[in-house]
């Protein structure tokens, strides 16, 4: 795997320039990213940054992460906390995302968009308002386990961490998580079909095929 050091500033100004050029799978008049990673990796941190980097070039940019689509504790706890099978397959919401996220953003959908739905913390819902994402807007979801749901990506970008630095940067208490992720790589090898791969070992200094 050959990977290109880069600085996040630069990586950020190359996908968002990438975005401007890009047409959608589809003809939908939205373009839908991935920012694929263990919650370690921090793909949040970029998808903000690209949602900025967007706006100053004069392109709405939506930042949605599928922690707001957890799935009810009663359900996703439902075999324990430490579930292995649920964490994997079961925790997220994968219907409300292609309900308040996905269609709208599909083929003669509204551009309303829920961007979230549960509070991670509280178990409880949300009730954000639904959010209008102009034509030619850019949704950035972030999270983990996104490449094997089937979701229509226009663009997938995955934030690698080695096992070790998955390990070192993964919380002690969530350590139980960390088989789910070898499966993932061993089911779905997010590093070699993803659009974008981002090697994040060293978080001050990143690598990058694209």
């Amino acid at each position: 795997m050959r990977l290109e050091a880069i600085t996040w500033d630069r990586l950020v100004d190359l996908l968002a320039e990438r975005l401007l050029d890009l047409d959608t799978a589809d003809g939908a008049p939205w373009l839908r990213v991935a920012l694929d990673g263990a919650p370690a990796a921090r793909p949040g941190d970029l998808a903000e940054r690209l949602a900025e980097a967007l706006r100053v070039r004069g392109r709405a940019g939506l930042v949605v992460g599928t922690e707001g689509f957890l799935r009810h504790a009663s359900v996703r706890l439902e075999y324990g906390h430490q579930d292995l099978e649920s964490y994997y397959s079961g925790w997220y919401d994968t219907g409300a995302l292609w309900r308040e996220v996905f269609d709208p953003l599909g083929p003669g959908g509204s551009g309303r968009v829920l961007p979230d739905l549960r509070d991670p913390v509280t178990d409880r819902a949300t009730r954000s308002p639904y959010v209008e994402l102009p034509p030619g807007g850019v949704l950035l979801l972030h999270g983990p386990f996104l490449l094997h749901h089937w979701f229509p990506f226009d663009l997938t970008v995955h934030v690698l961490l080695s096992p070790g630095a998955l390990r070192r940067r993964t919380p002690e208490a969530e350590h139980w998580t960390l088989p789910a992720f070898d499966r993932y790589e061993q089911e779905t090898d997010p590093a070699g079909t993803a659009d974008v791969l981002v090697r994040a070992d060293d978080p001050r200094h990143p690598a990058w095929r694209g």
